[in-house]
């Protein structure tokens, strides 16, 4: 059905199809309310290989588990949408008007923003070829795998010293490498770094070398080469979208959409969940924080006469 077919109002749109919007849908849709996922199909974790920590179905690719997701919500009902969201505007408090990138729009008394955020990565010829697989970004999701390898970490400043701090929890060979920029710690971080043998070196990086996905080397300025199985580096993030700065929702310093404990936005009937907000950055965290604010939607959407 084209996008412009989508005319009715629906109890609740949720805009973002990853974990945390699609089990929000479930579980608005076991209320029988009517339920729109919008979902543009640009997940940041499409190339990770595997989803770690995920109870039942740890090591399952994020393309799997965004399909069995969208099979169970297709069984309760709930209707997805493969497009882009383009602009959402406030009606009244218990309207809201999603405008679609192709011309269609539709409404609904409820919205969830589960949009997450846009990796920025490192200029780094050849770290995309072992990312997902021995190149990571968060040692809680992916630390056990550099249990007792030689690690990399590259970055600078607090995010360097935080990540091989982090990782010596599975491993102690951990090199820093700056790739150009300056240290930037502070002594007393420097002291702990050095009790636990973690050097740091600021040349630049001239490439990572890799086969079949399995990190070898980091190749750097001056001809010196770095040993390593695994890698873990530093990105910068920013929301997918700006539909919470359109909807005016209060947002934090780096731009993730602040919510109560029920994951209401500063503004009525609006909710978030996942990575465009403040926590970790796991899967299985963000359909928790899902769960949670449909169970919040749902009891919002109930009449007076039907609450205590």
């Amino acid at each position: 059905m084209p996008d412009s077919a989508y005319s009715d109002t629906f109890d609740v749109a949720i805009i973002g199809g990853g974990p945390a919007g699609l089990t929000a849908a479930l579980w608005l849709a076991r209320y029988l309310h009517r339920v729109i996922v919008i979902d543009a199909g640009d997940p940041r974790n499409w190339e990770t290989r595997g989803i770690h920590g995920y109870l039942g179905c740890d090591g399952i690719t994020p393309s799997e588990l965004r399909g069995r997701g969208r099979d169970e919500c297709r069984q309760f009902g709930v209707t997805l949408l493969d497009a882009t969201a383009s602009r959402v505007d406030r009606v009244d408090d218990d309207l809201f008007s999603v405008t679609l990138e192709s011309g269609g729009t539709l409404t609904a008394a409820r919205l969830l923003l589960a949009i997450g955020v846009r990796d920025v990565w490192p200029d780094i010829p050849g770290l995309d070829r072992c990312y997902g697989d021995t190149a990571h970004v968060c040692p809680d999701c992916d630390g056990y795998e550099a249990l007792n390898r030689k690690t990399v970490v590259i970055a600078s400043g607090r995010k360097a010293a935080g990540l091989a701090l982090a990782l010596t929890t599975w491993t102690r060979e951990i090199v820093i490498c700056t790739n150009g920029e300056p240290a930037d710690m502070s002594a007393e971080i420097m002291k702990k770094l050095d009790a636990l043998n973690i050097p740091i070196i600021e040349a630049p990086i001239e490439r990572v070398r890799s086969s079949e996905g399995e990190a070898r080397a980091i190749e750097l300025s001056g001809g010196m080469s770095l040993d390593c199985n695994q890698i873990f580096f530093s990105i910068g993030q920013e929301p997918s979208d700006d539909m919470g700065n359109q909807l005016g929702c209060e947002r934090d310093e780096i731009g993730r959409v602040v919510t109560d404990l029920h994951f209401h936005t500063s503004v009525r009937n609006v909710y978030a969940a996942g990575d465009i907000i403040h926590g970790p950055q796991l899967a299985i965290a963000a359909a928790g924080i899902g769960a949670v604010a449909a169970i919040a939607i749902h009891h919002s959407l109930l009449p007076e006469g039907r609450k205590l």
